[in-house]
């Protein structure tokens, strides 16, 4: 899985919890997704939680550290309010930041300067095969090879053809973007209310397939990378993302020194954002990354690249039951 499901705090609540992130052009400008909500939870899934903060986070300076942040909350009749926070004030939860527009879930919302908002609910453009990502995430938690020994990639089957998310697209046109800057690192994240007036972090999202590859059996990381912030992650969980990746390609024999090879992995691996340059097509891919479009394969990407070894899932694009548009608000519906 990218990010779907990833902890235990997560899963409390699957409307705060963010199966995938994206970031690419669109027709106006710069489109940000942000996906929450799957039904693989089995969940009574019914929109966006009333009490929640879901916010798109953009660094314009290189410092992983937000420059403006687009918040948008719902209320109980799943009416929606978009702000943007800027400078300063763009990391604090409490900030009010600025009313850019107001509306309703399952319709295109219109604000200033050719700002466009929509929410609801879509198809999931992702694709996973079940067995490829348990062997991953068995192998960097024991540090061993990947075991895909028993498996035919014949059978490879896609775990969230036919499910569902609830979607956020934002898209900002250039010349509201380009003031925060050109090459742009991106991520989401969802908050909740708690009872003595702050906020909680439930979810963050910048690359795909982090949590797949360091913490699906190891949940207490998981929810510590979830309450971290990007200008922390290298100080924090550098170390720990090195010994995963080292351990794997020891195992696989594939670096003459493995430790070497995991440090330059993690150093673009941390600070977990999604990073782009405005203007420019987006692709996440061997060669790059460079924002992240709706069809881009990021599991063969981000396992082969952390394992030092060509991992396959057996699938692909094909295997989505929804496919994403190229028009607004792009997501599969």
């Amino acid at each position: 899985m990218s990010h779907h499901l990833d902890s235990p705090i997560a899963r409390q609540d699957v409307r705060l919890d963010i199966s995938d992130v994206y970031l690419f052009r669109g027709e106006r400008g710069t489109v940000f997704v942000m996906n929450v909500g799957h039904s693989l939870a089995g969940q009574d899934v019914r929109g966006f939680h009333p009490e929640a903060m879901y916010e798109l986070k953009i660094d314009g300076d290189g410092d992983a550290v937000e420059d403006v942040t687009y918040r948008v909350t719902f209320d109980s009749d799943q009416r929606l309010q978009l702000r943007r926070i800027t400078g300063a004030a763009a990391p604090d939860p409490h900030a009010a930041g600025t009313l850019l527009a107001e509306g309703a879930i399952e319709s295109t919302v219109d604000a200033d300067e050719g700002v466009r908002l929509w929410t609801g609910k879509a198809g999931d453009p992702f694709w996973i095969e079940p067995d490829v990502l348990h062997a991953v995430g068995h192998a960097f938690q024991d540090g061993t090879r990947i075991d895909l020994s028993g498996w035919d990639p014949a059978n490879a089957t896609n775990l969230f053809a036919g499910h569902t998310v609830y979607s956020i697209v934002l898209e900002l046109p250039d010349p509201v973007l380009l003031p925060v800057g050109s090459r742009i690192g991106f991520w989401g994240l969802t908050s909740l209310a708690t009872d003595a007036g702050g906020w909680r972090r439930i979810n963050r999202a910048g690359l795909p397939m982090m949590h797949p590859l360091f913490t699906q059996f190891n949940e207490d990381l998981g929810n510590r990378l979830n309450d971290g912030r990007p200008a922390d992650d290298p100080q924090t969980y550098g170390k720990a993302l090195v010994d995963m990746v080292a351990g794997v390609v020891a195992a696989n024999g594939t670096a003459q020194d493995p430790r070497a090879y995991a440090e330059t992995v993690v150093s673009r691996l941390l600070p977990n954002l999604l990073p782009y340059t405005v203007g420019t097509p987006a692709t996440f891919g061997f060669a790059g990354w460079n924002g992240r479009s709706l069809t881009d394969n990021a599991p063969d990407v981000m396992f082969s690249l952390a394992s030092n070894s060509p991992v396959s899932l057996g699938i692909g694009r094909e295997s989505v039951t929804a496919e994403p548009s190229d028009i607004w608000p792009y997501v599969p519906r």
